[in-house]
């Protein structure tokens, strides 16, 4: 297991991918992939139980889903961070024929990416078949998912919490990135959520929650506490409190930077407040 020190240098790292990545093609979404930086990072490099080599099957390993695919830029970086693909790819991000788009897609066959997402709403119902499949081929690993809070407005979402609940997918992690802000605003002035705890209680869930979610050590913490909280029968829901465009100053706490590329100065200041530690691409 790596130490705290190693994987905060990978979470700075990522951080100078983000901005990299979003900065050379003028477009992308850097806000919500920082603000996940340390989940996908503690994901990848401490929690999950992966092989070696990757194949869609996932037989006998933990598996993940991104549903906000927008947040590609993190999700790729840690991929290739991981050695999931060469790190030198990061740079094709979003170019015409490249297997890094936008929303991630499983047509070209990019390692680490299980589903084609960013049709916001869709990643529980994915995550929550597969989990079932695990259970039905006696295979005790767990799935994990992450969902935006802006994503629960779409009702899809809804149908699957209840059917997971209503079925015992008792095997299935799905964490909320809890940042309060989505394209248009924050939550609260787009669509109020309401109690995302008790809602997802009262749907039959387990609900644990991380209130430093750009803690490294915290997040490691409760999604410990969470895994032990599976096979009870009852699916588990992690809320996740997030600051949207963590790690960098001027990005943080706005929905602002939700879709938008820092210019030639912005991306200066990101960098320097995110020093190289791993080697850029």
């Amino acid at each position: 297991m790596p130490d705290i020190k190693h994987l905060e240098d990978i979470c700075t790292q990522v951080r100078r991918d983000i901005l990299r990545q979003v900065h050379k093609v003028n477009s992308g979404h850097p806000g919500g992939s920082l603000g996940c930086t340390e989940f996908f990072v503690a994901l990848y490099n401490n929690l999950m139980e992966t092989k070696d080599l990757f194949d869609m099957d996932g037989i006998g390993e933990d598996l993940f889903f991104l549903s906000n695919g927008h947040i590609s830029p993190v999700f790729y970086s840690v991929l290739a961070r991981a050695g999931y693909f060469p790190v030198e790819e990061l740079s094709t991000f979003r170019l015409i024929d490249s297997r890094l788009q936008g929303h991630p897609t499983t047509h070209e066959g990019l390692p680490g990416v299980r589903i084609a997402s960013g049709s916001l709403g869709q990643g529980m119902s994915v995550a929550i078949g597969a989990a079932q499949a695990k259970k039905l081929n006696n295979d005790d690993k767990i799935v994990y998912s992450l969902h935006g809070d802006g994503e629960l407005q779409e009702g899809q979402n809804w149908e699957a919490i209840m059917y997971a609940a209503g079925n015992n997918v008792d095997n299935l992690i799905s964490t909320v990135d809890y940042n309060g802000q989505q394209i248009d605003g924050a939550t609260n002035d787009v669509l109020p959520m309401g109690d995302l705890k008790a809602k997802f209680e009262a749907f039959g869930w387990l609900v644990l929650e991380i209130k430093d979610g750009n803690n490294l050590e915290a997040v490691i913490e409760g999604m410990k506490k969470a895994k032990a909280q599976t096979g009870k029968g009852k699916p588990v829901c992690v809320l996740l409190t997030t600051v949207m465009g963590n790690g960098v100053d001027f990005m943080m706490h706005t929905h602002a930077w939700h879709g938008k590329a820092p210019n030639d100065e912005q991306l200066a200041i990101g960098l320097e407040q995110n020093p190289e530690t791993l080697g850029d691409y």
